[in-house]
């Protein structure tokens, strides 16, 4: 079975909770597609982030349909895109070009078919670029990116050289992640974002879209204490 396949047979095409406008597939149970994914399919591969709408990603994608002129008319880069939420979201809010990458094939997948079943076109690219740049992006968006402490550093490296480098700006969906360093940004807004008890052992997460001061001195390393 091809990536795009599995995605339609084991993730069922309905309205994310947050942002009805769009539909993904999502999984209806998450521990049965983790187990899977992890097991017979993709055993190499990260576990299914692409199979479901996490808090941060909700929240930016409600902020981008909310405010499209944030993307409108723009070239924009989606950073972890996972299921293609957030890039979905710049598409229907008018982005000139829409760039959406992920490290996992199957995400890859997943973004390209939930952007055919929103009407929108998404270029999905398979890698990892987190040590180069951000391209032509004039905005960069990152949704739940700030969950691991490796991570996090990577990830904070290269949005400073996107805003710093490039000029872009740069917005961040984060549901209070414990390695967001929250001194480096200014928020937005915020929303209490519903979200599977299977996977974050609540029932919302008070989630804030975030954006990066490329101003702010330090080392560039995320500090779980700010």
């Amino acid at each position: 079975m091809n990536p795009a396949d599995f995605v339609r047979a084991y993730a069922g095409l309905a309205p994310v909770t947050a942002v009805p406008e769009i539909r993904l597939h999502q999984a209806a149970e998450p521990i049965g597609l983790w187990e899977l994914t992890e097991g017979e399919f993709r055993s190499e591969q990260p576990p299914p982030f692409w199979a479901f709408a996490w808090a941060g990603g909700q929240a930016l994608a409600r902020y981008l349909l909310d405010h499209p002129e944030t993307v409108a008319g723009r070239p924009v880069l989606d950073l972890a895109s996972g299921s293609g939420l957030v890039a979905v979201a710049a598409a229907r809010a008018g982005a000139s070009r829409v760039r959406a990458v992920d490290i996992d094939p199957t995400a890859v997948a997943a973004i390209e078919v939930n952007a055919r079943a929103n009407g929108v076109t998404v270029e999905a690219e398979l890698g990892d670029i987190l040590d180069g740049p951000a391209g032509d992006a004039e905005v960069v968006l990152a949704g739940d990116v700030f969950y691991s402490a490796q991570l996090a550093n990577r990830v904070l490296r290269f949005l400073l050289r996107a805003a710093r480098e490039g000029g872009a700006r740069v917005l961040v969906g984060d549901p209070e992640r414990a390695y967001l360093p929250r001194s480096r940004f200014r928020r937005i807004t915020s929303y209490d974002i519903p979200v599977p008890p299977a996977l974050e052992s609540v029932r919302t997460k008070h989630t804030t879209v975030w954006e990066l001061n490329p101003a702010t001195p330090g080392s560039g390393r995320a500090d779980p204490s700010h």
